[in-house]
């Protein structure tokens, strides 16, 4: 390449970088950002939801060691747009109603079999309104769930196998039964 040709290509790179900056910066603003829209309850609650998922075992933390409900929280409220905003809380909501109606208690409070239940049946649900392409609010949930535990640090490092400096590329390991997937 020329030397000539390849400076100006250098300075319509920087040059693009610069102007355009003010452009891909104006993206970032925080004018709609809501408030805080979840309480210290809604995100125990999370934790719980979060646990039934992806539950404590002898091998691994549950999501609650992750902090789930907070990752949720953050998640919804930082990146969804209203209406699926809308569509988690009262999912929120309606887990909290159905686990009072069918069991007489809170979710927190249910035992691991009746969790499953409730968790099983709004999966059923989320099943059907897919569907008709409609977004269910336990969808939602459980993505976040395994999004968030896996790539937290308690996932990452304690359920996955985790190699915090990379050495040589080495494309042939072996695998035994039983190993968990890298982080």
């Amino acid at each position: 390449m020329e030397r000539r040709k390849a400076l100006r290509l250098t300075a319509s790179m920087v040059g693009g970088t610069i102007v355009g900056s003010e452009v891909f910066l104006s993206g970032c603003s925080t004018s709609e950002k809501p408030g805080n829209l979840f309480s210290q309850d809604e995100i125990m609650l999370l934790d719980e939801i979060g646990e039934t998922i992806l539950p404590h075992t002898d091998k691994s933390p549950g999501a609650k060691a992750a902090q789930i409900g907070r990752f949720m929280t953050n998640i919804v409220q930082d990146c969804y747009d209203e209406n699926d905003r809308k569509t988690f809380k009262s999912g929120i909501r309606e887990v909290i109603a159905v686990a009072q109606e069918k069991y007489d208690q809170g979710f927190a409070e249910l035992p691991m079999e009746n969790r499953l239940n409730l968790l099983t049946l709004f999966d059923q649900q989320a099943a059907k309104e897919l569907e008709n392409d409609q977004v269910h609010f336990f969808t939602m949930m459980k993505q976040l769930t395994i999004w968030g535990y896996f790539s937290s640090e308690t996932g990452a490092t304690k359920a996955l196998r985790f190699n915090p400096i990379p050495g040589r590329y080495e494309g042939c390991l072996p695998y035994h039964p039983g190993e968990p997937a890298w982080a």
